[in-house]
Parts: structure tokens; sequence; C-alpha cells
């Protein structure tokens, strides 16, 4: 929602915006799974033929490019993560659960996390009340069929929320939400001020691979950065996260990251880790009830 005339709002109005949603207690461990100094949290947003469906659109040429992820960017990543024996989670819009629903299963049998990511990778932003939660039940519940065990978090489509998707994802007994960027670390979200017990595991744009390789007509954007600098850039946040003895969560997409040129990307990163020798890998879920117990949320 566009706002006209920002500048005339009285505080009674534009506080309730800001209170809505809030980062509450942060909620950052003394220590990590194995006494391990830091937590590495890979994740991959699997949204294949849904980011051109969810945008309205319908190009025959960008479906294919988001069956690449499906045919190919996801089994590329099921064998790095394999060869290094490394969990992680993947977040699923259910039409791609119904595109090809074996790939949810596949994925899940391999020891990984699929998250919710939608019906179709729509905006919530954009949606009436009633229909986002229509559609964020129906996810859930078809991902719950095909997993057979209930989804454990939720990751909004372009990170875009509306002002009742956590209040959505809390009546859902979702234990974490993966959309929102105010710590580096893990939090516990407030509704209007008030604690929900709902974990945040925070994303942000600078950890993502469409940022730097995304290729776009509509908006006009081609990738401008090389693998080679993207890597150092993620490398250098996870250094960071180490010496602070924090979290380094990643966001990669199958159709962005899976090209045999940038899937080294992903490799490298796993390998500089466990150079390491004291980094805990672990799902989205993992990290979300540890921080809970630890800090004893």
């Amino acid at each position: 929602m566009t706002i006209e005339e920002p500048w005339k709002m009285p505080e009674t109005e534009w506080r309730p915006m800001i209170d809505r949603v809030r980062a509450g207690r942060a909620l950052k461990p003394a220590t990590w799974p194995a006494k391990s100094r830091c937590a590495l949290a890979l994740s991959f947003d699997c949204d294949h033929e849904c980011f051109e469906l969810g945008g309205g659109g319908n190009a025959i040429g960008r479906l294919a490019w988001g069956e690449f992820g499906r045919r190919v960017g996801v089994p590329r990543i099921l064998s790095v993560l394999a060869r290094h024996s490394v969990p992680a989670s993947f977040f699923v819009p259910a039409v791609c659960a119904l595109i090809d629903p074996s790939e949810v299963p596949r994925i899940h049998d391999a020891g990984h996390e699929v998250g919710m990511h939608g019906w179709i990778h729509e905006n919530n932003a954009r949606l009436d009340a009633g229909t986002e939660r229509d559609l964020m039940l129906r996810a859930r519940d078809l991902l719950h069929g095909q997993l057979g065990t209930a989804p454990l978090g939720f990751r909004s489509a372009n990170w875009d929320l509306s002002s009742k998707t956590i209040e959505i994802v809390r009546e859902l007994g979702l234990e974490y939400d993966s959309s929102l960027m105010a710590d580096e670390s893990c939090y516990e979200l407030l509704l209007d001020g008030n604690p929900t017990g709902v974990v945040e595991v925070p994303v942000e744009w600078l950890r993502d691979d469409a940022v730097y390789l995304m290729f776009n007509r509509i908006p006009a954007t081609r990738p401008w950065t090389a693998p080679e600098d993207v890597f150092n850039i993620f490398r250098r946040e996870f250094d960071a996260a180490y010496e602070e003895r924090g979290l380094f969560q990643l966001v990669l997409h199958p159709f962005v990251i899976g090209y045999r040129s940038r899937i080294w990307i992903l490799e490298q990163l796993i390998e500089h880790a466990k150079s390491k020798h004291d980094v805990w890998f672990g799902t989205h879920a993992q990290v979300a009830r540890w921080v809970r117990n630890e800090c004893r949320l």
C-alpha cells in the first residue's frame, strides 16, 4: 500500500504501522550444537514456474526458465549437499508441489526441510486478509499431505508481508518465519508490541543470489556481479558471523545458482565453512528450535 502525502500523518497513524510487526528479544545463543562456534543455515527458494505465474505472467520462455530450476538446479543442489552431508531448507510454493508431486518427497527423503512459500508465489502484501489466510492454509495442507508431516516454517514470496501475515503464521502454529531483516541473529517476533512465540530466522538481500545474478527484461535488470565476487561477498559474511559466534543464513534459487558456472559457489562456501572445523550446519527449523531452547523463549 502506498500512502499519499505521508508527511501529513499524525503519530496516531504512523506509530501503529511501525508497531504492528517488530523485532523483539534477540535470540543469540552462547553456543551452537556440539559446542560449535557458528551456525550455517542454507536455504533454497524453489520458485520454479511460479516465479512467472505468481507475478501474473505466462511467458513460455520464463516458465521454461523456472522448469530449469526443477529439472537441473534442484538435482545439482541435492548432489552437492549429499556429497558434503549438509542439511538445508527448501521453500516451495504449493503450485510447484502440484506441478511435480515427486519433488517435495524427494527433497524430504534426502534429509532436508521443506517449508511454506505461498500458494503460487503470490505477493502477500497485495492480498486481502481472507484471501491470504485461505491461501496459506491451503499451502500448509498440501505440503502436509506430501510430506506426511506439517511444515514448520514460512517464507513470504518476494519477502513482502501484509499486516496480517505474521498473525496467520502464529495462528497456523508455525515455529518460525524467514522473511524479515531486522537483525542478523534470530529474534522473537512481536505483534502490536506483544510476544508471539514465533522465531524469525532473518534474511537479507545481500545474502541472496538473485540480487547479483538475476536476469529480467521487465524490469530491466542484468547480472552485474561476477560469480567470483558473489562468492567473496558470501564468504565475508560467513567469516564475520564466525568471528561473532553467530548465524550465517543464505538464500539461493535453483534457477539462479544451479548453472554449471555458478554451482561451485555453493560447494566452495561449504568447503570453506568446513575448513573451520567448528561450524554447525542446520536447517532453518533446527536453528529456530535451538535458539528457542537455548534462549528459553
